[in-house]
């Protein structure tokens, strides 16, 4: 439990919301105040002992308004969360307060043709099995996609499997609609439609309680599995960006691994011999009879291929990629840790300076800093973004990489700081600002994960 002195009475909060399921059980509590920050060695001891207060699950939107009342007049901090499987301490309480739970709100509102609408606690993957039913599919998802809702990937997650074909959740058109519940006095549900959705996309939950997300979707593809091995590292990244470029092969993960990655990967040792480097794909069973001929011209070797066919074979090469590449690595050695990169793509080529940069930094660093790269569309080119596996040794080394990154105009989402100027975004929007003046007037909502709002 937090150990500065609280203002406000727990009991007398807890009495005010009668049938709305509340856990005070303190090892309940400080589990739920957790995420995956744990991969980073620099955010482990700035977290230490942040937990909440109370937990709070409300089952519908009402309940939810009914809790944002309490809370507003108690003046008690409220963090939101979904399955917590961010990885920078979004939804750790850094003052305490209620933790609300919203994984209990998983109702499917509606599904049509190119879209849906749901709760905020929908699971990824069961909203996918869903809309699959009807011919479409999710655009994008990270690699933990089986227990992350929705709610929880936008407000904080960026993209993952599927940004090779249609970006970031930041992108105009990836997000349709969000419904969020304000902490004002008399607290309102708020629609925000089109771009005004970015006055809360990715946004860490400090400038509303999402209850609704509409998503755009995308047609539904039968998805072959793929592992493929190179002999050189540069062979390999030269043909994820010639998949990524080939426009008429459709695809949903290009996720290539320097050596010694791939020997982390437990399950699939036995397509990847030691000393090779490997190429994780999931491309459209169409698409299928064109990659044999590109990965010849790269000089590379398909050792795996599962079809949808196939359900029962092999491993799910999806979670291997993106962040559970750095879940895996540190299951067998803890001192890893990793960085989020996007390499700049050549303006002129669409590409070129970005494996240039990938050959440079790939030799410059060695085993310290291991190749790692997820093939995105960024601005309408393709482009490898890199989830480096990092051998941690000191926090000044680890500045000192990422300044070396940034001087070479490599952009650098640091997973290394819960402030969120200091990550992907460098500065907040000032409509985000703006709408959180309006929507949060007692700075309640996830308080201090903002340098430029400040602390409760």
């Amino acid at each position: 439990m937090t150990t500065y002195k609280k203002p406000y009475n727990l009991e007398t909060l807890i009495n005010s919301l009668p049938g709305i399921e509340i856990i005070i059980d303190s090892s309940q509590v400080a589990k739920l105040s957790q995420d995956y920050h744990t991969f980073s060695p620099i955010l482990v001891p700035k977290l230490a002992g942040k937990v909440g207060d109370i937990v709070i699950r409300p089952a519908n939107e009402q309940e939810v308004l009914k809790i944002a009342a309490a809370c507003v007049k108690h003046r008690i901090p409220v963090t939101v969360r979904g399955a917590g499987t961010g990885n920078y301490g979004q939804c750790v309480p850094l003052h305490g307060g209620v933790i609300l739970d919203m994984t209990r709100m998983q109702e499917i509102c509606w599904i049509k043709p190119g879209i849906a609408r749901v709760e905020a606690g929908v699971k990824l993957a069961a909203l996918d099995k869903k809309t699959r039913e009807i011919g479409w599919e999710i655009r994008m998802a990270p690699s933990t996609y089986r227990t992350a809702t929705i709610a929880g990937f936008v407000a904080g997650g960026s993209g993952g499997i599927g940004s090779i074909q249609y970006g970031f959740l930041g992108d105009r058109g990836n997000l349709l609609a969000l419904k969020v519940v304000t902490l004002e006095d008399e607290p309102r549900v708020i629609e925000l439609r089109g771009d005004d959705v970015q006055k809360v996309n990715h946004a860490w939950g400090i400038n509303g309680i999402i209850t609704e997300v509409e998503i755009p979707l995308g047609p539904s593809y039968p998805w072959a599995e793929v592992i493929i091995t190179f002999p050189e590292f540069m062979a390999a990244a030269r043909f994820g960006q010639s998949l990524a470029d080939a426009d008429g092969m459709i695809k949903k993960e290009i996720a290539v691994f320097a050596s010694p990655i791939p020997q982390y990967f437990t399950p699939l040792r036995q397509y990847i011999p030691d000393g090779t480097h490997a190429a994780l794909l999931l491309i459209a069973e169409p698409s299928l009879e064109f990659l044999p001929g590109l990965v010849q011209q790269h000089g590379g070797n398909i050792t795996y291929q599962k079809t949808v066919q196939e359900p029962g074979k092999g491993a799910n090469l999806l979670e291997f990629t993106w962040n559970h590449t750095t879940l895996h690595a540190r299951s067998l050695d803890t001192s890893i840790t990793y960085l989020q990169s996007l390499f700049p793509a050549d303006v002129k080529t669409g590409h070129g300076a970005s494996l240039q940069l990938v050959e440079q930094m790939y030799h410059h660093y060695g085993d310290e800093v291991m190749m790692h790269l997820e093939f995105v569309r960024v601005n309408g080119a393709t482009t490898p973004a890199a989830l480096q596996l990092v051998r941690y040794t000191t926090e000044e080394r680890l500045n000192e990489i990422i300044r070396h990154h940034e001087e070479q105009g490599i952009f650098i989402a640091n997973p290394h700081t819960y402030i969120i100027e200091d990550g992907g975004r460098k500065v907040i929007d000032p409509e985000q600002l703006q709408f959180k003046e309006m929507v949060d007037p007692y700075g309640l909502m996830n308080p201090g994960k903002s340098r430029e709002i400040g602390e409760v």
